[in-house]
């Protein structure tokens, strides 16, 4: 059984920072991609972030790039994302979910999912 638990998530000032982590269970992390996706209020969900095996190639969306950075660690088997300069309309629920091929930023493949935490940016 695939397990995905993210954690990170809070209220915080725009401007402000929250480092975000997902650790997964019951397959090979280090093998499979990882992405972060996020839904706001009354929105649709959205990829954010992905990374690839290993961590070799990172993938961001648009909105995020120069402001959030994905990682991984391989001996904790949890992947992070780190968000700065965060503004309100980074105001969503953000889940983590994995995929067996490194497919780039496009959100299609992703077989298992986290619960989502929360993230709250006032402004």
């Amino acid at each position: 059984q695939v397990q995905l638990v993210e954690s990170g998530g809070g209220l915080v000032q725009a401007g402000g920072s929250l480092r975000l982590s997902c650790t997964a269970s019951g397959r090979t992390f280090s093998t499979y991609a990882m992405g972060w996706f996020r839904q706001g209020p009354g929105k649709e969900r959205e990829f954010v972030a992905a990374i690839s095996g290993f961590g070799s190639r990172t993938y961001y969306a648009d909105f995020v790039k120069g402001r959030f950075l994905i990682s991984r660690d391989g001996a904790k088997n949890t992947v992070y994302l780190q968000m700065n300069s965060l503004k309100a309309g980074d105001t969503a629920v953000y889940y983590c979910a994995s995929r067996p091929v490194d497919s780039g930023p496009k959100s299609e493949g992703y077989d298992y999912w986290g619960q989502g935490t929360q993230v709250t940016v006032s402004s």
